[in-house]
């Protein structure tokens, strides 16, 4: 059975950092590109970071320079390093795996809540 089970999240102060994990199983990890995504309450879930491999990364203009996606293959887990985060990152973070060529073969975790607050 396929699972991606994310871990990390909590509350933060402004200015302070956080790293997620998104534990992957059931499928070949290494086949899939990895993203991350967030939503807000009351907005639309939006894409963060996704990651095919450490030359082939993307991020979301507003999270680009704080935010590092990376991926360790041999433990089938992603991570966003997340740096001097904002109240306007407050959202749940869902980490979704894409077949690179199967279009519509697409896995997604429960999410992990993050709140920034003083």
């Amino acid at each position: 059975q396929v699972q991606l089970v994310e871990s990390g999240g909590g509350l933060v102060q402004p200015g302070g950092s956080l790293r997620l994990s998104c534990a992957a199983s059931g499928f070949t990890f290494s086949s899939y590109v990895m993203s991350w995504y967030r939503q807000a309450l009351g907005k639309e879930r939006e894409l963060v970071a996704a990651i095919v491999s450490p030359a082939s990364t993307n991020y979301a203009d507003s999270v680009k320079g704080r935010f590092t996606i990376s991926r360790d293959n041999a433990k089938n887990t992603v991570y966003l390093e997340m740096n001097n985060l904002k109240p306007d990152d407050t959202a749940v973070y869902y980490c979704k795996a894409d077949h690179p060529l199967r279009r519509g073969l697409s896995y997604w975790g429960q999410g992990t809540q993050v709140t920034v607050s003083s």
